[in-house]
C-alpha cells in the first residue's frame, strides 16, 4: 500500500530584520508517497527553496517557522531539536543543495569528504566506506574514480561538483532527496543520465523525492506531480500532464510560456507578464553622452578574440617520475576567431573545457601553448604587462554562481565601484557613487540596493548585481559563463534579454557558454561545440540546430528535455 512519506500543514515561514518582515512562505501544504516524485517550480524568491531547508530545519537566520507542521514518517520535524535531527539528516532525508561550490569542503579531497558521510552515516569501517564511495561516483558518471577519489572541488568543472553532491545525497541510503536545483550544472547528457538514475533509484528502493527546479524540462521528464508557486504560496498543483499541458492559472500559462524552444529562434525571450512588483528595463538610454558609452566610438580591430592552437593541461596525479604523472588535457590545440559585435556560444559536456577556455580568455589561469589576441593585442606570448592590462580590461566575466562570485562581506555598492577604482576610471567619491547607482538602474535593480549585501537578494538579483559589475570597467567583450544556469526560466528570461539590450546598445562582443542548447540558439549568432578538450564542430546557429554534421552534435540535440515529450 502507497503511504504518505512526508505531510506539510499549513507552513508558514517568515524572515524578521530591523528594517522589514519577509513572509516567504504562506499556508503551504504538501504530500509526498513513497516511490514518488513531486516538482516544485516558481520564480526566483517564490519559497522553493525556504521550503526545502524548512523541511530539515536548515533555514537560514533569521527565518523561522511561524505556524505548521512537517510530519516525516510519522514524526514532526518542526521544533525537533538538533540532536534528534542529525539522526535523521543524511541517514533518512538526503539533500541536494542549490550550490556545489559551497556545499562541498575546499580544503578536503572528495574522497576524503563521501567516505566521511558513509561512515557517520551507516558506521561501517573505512575500508568498505572507500569502496562504497568508488561505487557512487561511479554511479554519477565520474570518470576515473579511483584517481579522482584524490581530487580537490577545485580540480573539478561545475557539472562535476554537482555529480559529487548528488553522490553525497545518495551516501546514507535516505528514504527522501531533496533536490535543490539537482541539474543546474549539468550539461543535457549527463542531465539525462542523473534524471535517470534519481528515477531508478525512487523506483527501485521506493524513496520520495522533492525536486525544486527552474527547468520545466526537467519536471515534464522526471516528477509525478507539480506544484507551482509564487510569492510565497501555491497557486496550482497537480499531475505533471495535466499541469504543463492544460494550466489553469495565469502565473503557470506564463512560466511554461518562458521556457525557450530549441526548434525556433526568437530575437527576445518571453517574459512572465503576471509578476508584479519588478523592476523591468523598457527603456534604453542614449548612449552618446552616457557615461558607458564614452569608449564606443574607439576604433578596434574586426576580430574580437582570436585563439590559435590553445593547449592547457592540469595535473590530476603528481610523481618524481613524468610516467607515473597523470595529467588532464583540458585544452587540446583549439583555434577559433570571434567577430566584432557577434555573440559566440560554446556547448559541450561538463568538463569537456569550455570554462577552462573562459577563464584562459580572461586570463585568470596560464595558457600553457598558444595565442590569445584581444581585439589583434597578444596576452599570452606578450612581455609588455601595460599592454596586457589594457587588452584584457576590455573583457569582463559574468560567472556561473551568483552566490560565490560576489564578495559577501562586501555591500554591493563597493562591489561594483571595484572595478571602477582599479582601473582608476574615475576616483571622486561622488562621481563613483553616481556611476555606480546608473549601473544598478541599468540592470533592472534601485538604488535601495547600495548599502545591502549580497545575501540579501534572489539568484536572479545577484546575477544582475554581476553583470553591472561586469560593466563597470566599459568592457568591449562579455564572457558569460553559463550566466542563467541557477535561475528559473521567468528570471532567465529578463537576465537573457538584458544580455542583449547591453549589446544592442553597447555594441559589446559575447562569448556564451552554457549547457542549455535552447538558450544558446536564442543568443549565439555562430555556436562551437566541445568534447574532452576538442572542438567538434563550429557554424552558424541555425545550421547545427538544423542540420548538424557531427555525431556527438546530433546527440546532445536529441537530449534536450521537452514539455512535450510528457508520458
Amino acid at each position: 500500500m502507497i503511504k504518505n512519506l512526508l505531510e506539510i500543514y499549513n507552513l508558514n515561514i517568515r524572515f524578521m530584520s530591523d528594517q522589514e518582515t519577509v513572509n516567504a512562505v504562506r499556508d503551504v501544504s504538501i504530500t509526498l508517497r513513497s516511490g514518488e516524485v513531486l516538482g516544485v517550480v516558481g520564480e526566483s524568491g517564490a519559497g522553493k527553496s525556504t521550503i526545502g531547508n524548512a523541511i530539515v530545519n536548515l533555514l537560514d537566520f533569521p527565518g523561522e517557522i511561524v505556524k505548521g507542521k512537517v510530519i516525516f514518517e510519522g514524526q514532526n520535524l518542526v521544533g525537533m531539536d538538533d540532536k534528534t535531527m542529525r539522526t535523521i539528516r543524511g541517514k533518512k532525508i538526503g539533500m541536494i543543495f542549490q550550490d556545489p561550490q559551497t556545499s562541498l569542503n575546499p580544503i578536503m579531497t572528495i574522497g576524503n569528504q563521501l567516505i566521511e558521510t558513509i561512515k557517520f552515516t551507516k558506521e561501517i569501517d573505512y575500508v568498505s566506506a572507500y569502496n562504497e564511495a568508488i561505487e557512487l561516483l561511479e554511479s554519477v558518471d565520474i570518470d576515473n574514480p579511483k584517481l579522482r577519489m584524490k581530487s580537490y572541488p577545485h580540480q573539478f568543472s561545475g557539472g562535476m561538483r554537482q555529480r559529487v553532491v548528488i553522490a553525497l545525497s545518495l551516501a546514507g541510503n535516505p528514504d527522501l532527496i531533496i533536490a535543490d536545483e539537482p541539474t543546474t550544472a549539468l550539461d543535457v547528457s549527463v542531465q539525462s543520465q542523473i534524471l535517470e538514475l534519481i528515477k531508478s533509484l525512487c523506483k527501485k528502493r521506493d524513496l520520495g523525492v522533492i525536486i525544486i527546479t527552474h527547468d520545466i524540462g526537467v519536471i515534464a521528464n522526471i516528477a509525478d506531480r507539480v506544484t507551482v508557486m509564487y510569492n510565497g504560496s501555491i497557486v496550482e498543483t497537480g499531475k505533471v500532464r495535466q499541469v504543463l499541458l492544460n494550466p489553469k492559472h495565469d502565473y503557470t500559462k506564463s512560466l511554461i510560456a518562458a521556457v525557450p524552444r530549441s526548434d525556433i529562434k526568437l530575437k527576445r525571450f518571453e517574459s512572465i507578464d503576471f509578476i508584479e512588483g519588478n523592476t523591468h528595463r523598457n527603456k534604453r538610454i542614449n548612449l552618446d553622452n552616457h557615461w558607458l558609452g564614452e569608449k564606443l566610438n574607439q576604433k578596434k580591430s574586426a576580430k574580437a578574440i582570436s585563439v590559435f592552437e590553445l593547449n592547457k593541461e592540469f595535473i590530476l596525479k603528481k610523481a618524481f617520475f613524468l610516467k607515473n604523472r597523470v595529467n588532464l588535457k583540458a585544452v587540446n590545440n583549439v583555434s577559433f576567431e570571434i567577430n566584432k559585435g557577434e555573440s559566440f556560444g560554446i556547448v559541450g559536456e561538463s568538463g569537456s573545457g569550455k570554462s577552462t577556455i573562459a577563464r584562459l580568455i580572461a586570463g585568470l589561469i596560464k595558457v600553457d601553448t598558444g595565442s590569445i589576441k584581444i581585439f589583434d593585442q597578444e596576452v599570452v606570448n606578450n612581455k609588455n604587462k601595460k599592454e596586457i592590462i589594457n587588452a584584457q580590461r576590455d573583457v569582463q566575466m559574468i560567472f556561473q554562481d551568483p552566490y560565490s562570485s560576489l564578495n559577501p562581506r562586501m555591500r554591493v555598492q563597493d562591489i561594483i565601484a571595484e572595478p571602477i577604482k582599479f582601473y582608476k576610471t574615475a576616483s571622486n567619491y561622488n562621481e563613483i557613487r553616481e556611476i555606480v547607482s546608473d549601473l544598478l538602474n541599468h540592470v533592472g535593480i534601485n538604488d535601495n540596493a547600495l548599502l545591502k549585501y549580497p545575501s540579501q537578494f534572489s539568484g536572479g538579483q545577484r546575477q544582475r548585481i554581476s553583470i553591472a559589475r561586469a560593466l563597470a570597467s566599459r568592457p568591449k567583450i562579455l564572457i558569460c559563463d553559463e550566466p542563467t544556469s541557477s535561475l528559473d526560466v521567468s528570471v532567465q528570461a529578463h537576465v537573457l534579454n538584458l544580455l542583449k539590450d547591453l549589446q544592442d546598445e553597447l555594441g559589446l562582443t559575447i562569448l556564451f557558454i552554457s549547457h542549455d542548447l535552447p538558450v544558446i540558439r536564442h543568443m549565439c549568432d555562430r555556436v562551437a561545440v566541445m568534447r574532452k578538450g576538442k572542438i567538434c564542430e563550429i557554424n552558424t546557429t541555425d545550421s547545427i540546430f538544423e542540420k548538424p554534421k557531427h555525431s556527438y552534435t546530433k546527440e546532445l540535440l536529441s537530449l534536450i528535455p521537452k514539455i512535450e515529450s510528457i508520458n
